[in-house]
């Protein structure tokens, strides 16, 4: 490991707003931030820019990055604190244990923006809008919370367009191509250290938000595998 990673890794430990693992959360993030306005969670948050960036815009809603990689939360958390936006804060925690650190209907909303979009059909079940995932969101979520992808994968993006379909859940925006929206909102107008990469050379970002209204049955996720399993070359 780097040095800059080690001290980085130090300095976080000593942050506020950085939990890690963190214990005995569920339901009690009113105390932490001392106020009951409404939370969002940006997961995989990277360096946080959509955590910080929404706290900005919005000091009566609360918002949580949660990462695994502790020397990104790292940049994220240190503006924040530079910034004074009491209003933002960084778990370091896998995404499969987001269950662990809170309450049913603990959270509003949640931004999944420029995740890995894991392209090998074997890692499917890791892409962060299967229905293994959404079943996972949906016991904090508040019922018509919102999910929101934003993602310069067209795979991602057809995936999950595939699985709203599957699982027939409400769509509210849908954009293959984000900056040639008129008007697009000051929200989507937040870019990600990732994006600024093009990783997936689509020269164009694309975004669905939608709400998980209902049980995803576990049966269609074989259905959902299948579905894909017939597009993979002989």
């Amino acid at each position: 490991m780097g040095h800059k990673k080690l001290i980085r890794f130090e300095e976080i430990r000593t942050f506020a707003n950085v939990l890690e693992y963190p214990e005995n959360t569920k339901g009690s993030w009113k105390g932490f931030f001392k106020n009951e306005n409404p939370i969002t969670l940006e997961l995989a948050c990277g360096k946080g820019e959509y955590a910080v960036g929404l706290g900005r815009m919005y000091a009566q809603r609360n918002f949580i990055g949660i990462d695994i990689k502790g020397n990104r939360i790292w940049r994220g958390a240190k503006t924040a604190l530079e910034e004074g936006l009491h209003n933002v804060a960084f778990i370091r925690s896998a995404i499969d244990k987001v269950t662990d650190y809170f309450a049913a209907g603990e959270v509003n909303e949640i931004w999944i923006t420029f995740p890995d979009p894991q392209l090998r059909f074997s890692r499917m079940k890791k892409r962060l809008t299967h229905p293994r995932f959404l079943r996972l969101y949906q016991q904090f979520l508040t019922p018509g919370g919102i999910v929101h992808l934003k993602t310069d994968s067209p795979d991602l993006y057809q995936f999950t367009k595939a699985v709203i379909q599957l699982y027939q859940l409400p769509v509210l925006a849908d954009s293959d191509n984000v900056y040639q929206q008129a008007g697009i909102s000051n929200e989507l107008k937040i870019k990600t250290y990732y994006e600024s990469l093009d990783i997936a050379q689509s020269n164009r970002v694309h975004y669905l938000s939608f709400t998980i209204d209902k049980k995803l049955p576990v049966e269609l996720d074989e259905v959902l595998k299948n579905s894909f399993l017939e597009q993979q070359p002989d």
